[in-house]
């Protein structure tokens, strides 16, 4: 006897978190949180929970990667033993190397590199807790860290995915969306040029399907962009209350 799939959208139309089709996970952020990071930022989208800190532009070490021209932007993604129901090894894996070199590509435009040559600049990124959509609230994240720090940037970078989930194309997929889903396009974005940092594909989508997706995701992207920037006004709101004070 064939066992029955698990339907992942409802007669309702809702998803099994109860959120519409094209609705975002719920986010949450706070800038400034690691005081020993030149410049830091937390996300908490959905049950992702994700840190992201910025150290430089400092001397490069081993001088030899440094640049005459810019600094050099390396990125470490890593995700926590414990952010997965299976515990994780610590070691970085496969996909940890292939993510943080995503995740440096899609930042990358988004920095004036050329203002500081024979540097250095570090992105850390530690997931905390994981639940699908990671790469993209890393790279959220990281760009408000970036800011926090004060590299001078052309825009922000706001990342999101949308996916195929039952036949349906879907905003910010979840873990178990992710997993069980047809198919996931994660899309970064700098919203004020109109310039997409990110495109990538995991499944099969018809042509139609794939506009749809990429149209869905880019909607995503610029909602989280309003919500970045209300971040960084609401933490130097806050600071200019602490100096008058």
């Amino acid at each position: 006897m064939s066992q029955k799939t698990e339907k992942l959208i409802d007669k309702k139309g809702l998803r099994l978190d109860g959120r519409k089709p094209e609705e975002l996970r719920s986010i949450k952020f706070e800038i400034g949180i690691l005081p020993n990071a030149n410049g830091s930022a937390y996300i908490q989208q959905g049950k992702n929970k994700i840190l992201a800190a910025i150290y430089g532009p400092k001397e490069l070490h081993p001088k030899h990667l440094a640049r005459p021209d810019r600094t050099v932007l390396r990125t470490r993604y890593h995700m926590a033993p414990f952010s997965v129901e299976e515990r994780k090894s610590p070691a970085p894996s496969r996909r940890d190397i292939e993510l943080s070199k995503v995740i440096r590509e899609a930042l990358e435009p988004s920095v004036f590199l050329e203002y500081y040559p024979r540097t250095g600049i570090d992105v850390f990124i530690e997931v905390l807790q994981a639940d699908g959509g990671t790469r993209c609230a890393s790279i959220t994240a990281a760009s408000l860290a970036l800011a926090d720090a004060g590299i001078p940037m052309r825009d922000l970078v706001a990342a999101c995915a949308a996916g195929k989930v039952d036949s349906t194309i879907v905003l910010d997929l979840m873990g178990t969306e992710d997993k069980k889903g047809g198919a996931d396009v994660p899309v970064a974005l700098m919203p004020n040029f109109d310039a997409v940092t990110l495109l990538q594909m995991d499944g099969i989508l018809s042509l139609e399907e794939f506009e749809k997706t990429v149209n869905l995701a880019l909607k995503g992207c610029r909602e989280i962009y309003t919500l970045q920037k209300e971040a960084l006004k609401a933490k130097y709101l806050n600071v200019e209350k602490e100096v008058e004070e």
